[in-house]
């Protein structure tokens, strides 16, 4: 293998969105959760039967790149123009 083809791979996001559905109603939602973890399942509110109900996932949806509010912040312009 060429040393150009590793360079051109894809990196793998750390996270992934899912979907999850009640078993109580079908009532659906979509979260994030880590690429390595377990299959979801869990305990949360369903608004169809407004009771709390076992949730469990049942796909992915698509890989998602997660930006934190620090990464997104502009530098300063008044910094950068006495550089």
């Amino acid at each position: 293998m060429l040393l150009t083809t590793l360079l051109r791979a894809k990196v793998k996001t750390k996270h992934v969105m899912v979907m999850c559905e009640s078993v109580a109603t079908g009532h659906r939602i979509n979260l994030l959760r880590e690429r390595t973890a377990d299959k979801m399942e869990f305990i949360r509110y369903d608004p169809l039967i407004n009771q709390d109900s076992l949730y469990k996932e049942i796909k992915k949806i698509k890989s998602v790149k997660i930006v934190l509010k620090a990464q997104k912040e502009e530098p300063n312009v008044a910094l950068l123009n006495e550089i």
